[in-house]
């Protein structure tokens, strides 16, 4: 949690809260808030994605050649 990225720390975390979910051990009481973060996790997470992907798409236009006649 300390060295890796926010999307890093945000999958440790969907993995900890999974695994809590899924406890048969865990107090009732609990799961409506660890679902609810849970989807908040996942939605962040698919907020980064989209972001990095998005940004990926941008850098890969190339320019085309420059016509001055065209201006």
């Amino acid at each position: 949690a300390k060295s890796g990225t926010t999307r890093e720390l945000l999958s440790a975390m969907r993995g900890r809260i999974a695994e809590a979910v899924e406890d048969p051990n865990t107090p009732a009481r609990d799961l409506a808030a660890l679902t609810k973060r849970l989807v908040e996790v996942v939605r962040d997470i698919e907020a980064i994605d989209a972001r990095t992907e998005e940004a990926e798409s941008h850098a890969n236009v190339e320019d085309g050649k420059f016509d001055a006649a065209a201006v």
